[in-house]
């Protein structure tokens, strides 16, 4: 599976976007302005995703990529 369509698929089951979770991940403080905490583990970011909008683990790895600014 592409990149792009993870994303997809995220946002049909979840109707956020990667910008949507980055905003959500602000307010977690797993990222201060603009930038990933460097006292977060990427172990702590996925479990959130996993929780909470019940992404699998490949889907909330490519959420976290995109927090780390991969977008392709």
């Amino acid at each position: 599976m592409s990149f792009q369509a993870y994303i997809d698929n995220i946002k049909i089951k979840t109707g956020k976007t990667p910008d949507d979770f980055k905003n959500l991940a602000e307010e977690k403080g797993f990222i201060i302005e603009g930038k990933l905490n460097l006292n977060t583990k990427a172990t702590e970011i996925t479990n959130w995703l996993k929780d909470e909008f019940e992404l699998g683990h490949g889907h909330a790895m490519a959420i976290f990529a995109t927090f780390k600014g991969k977008t392709k």
